[in-house]
């Protein structure tokens, strides 16, 4: 069975939401300079990532839900 290319998305989406959360966390633990420059963009991408993330969970729902 061919695997569902909306799940696939909903996949990667939450792998990189903690992507982003682990290097938001190690820069966050290491401190300094790094920390400084980047804790602000790494918190946006984090944000965007994760309400993508929602969006495709709640249209594979919705659409498994339509089909089943």
């Amino acid at each position: 069975m061919p695997a569902d290319p909306l799940f696939v998305l909903v996949v990667i989406a939450v792998i990189a939401v903690v992507v982003v959360l682990i290097f938001g966390l190690g820069g966050f633990a290491g401190g300094g300079e790094f920390n400084k420059r980047n804790s602000n963009k790494l918190m946006r991408w984090r944000i965007i990532a994760q309400f993508i993330a929602v969006v495709l969970i709640v249209i594979y729902v919705y659409f498994r839900k339509e089909a089943g």
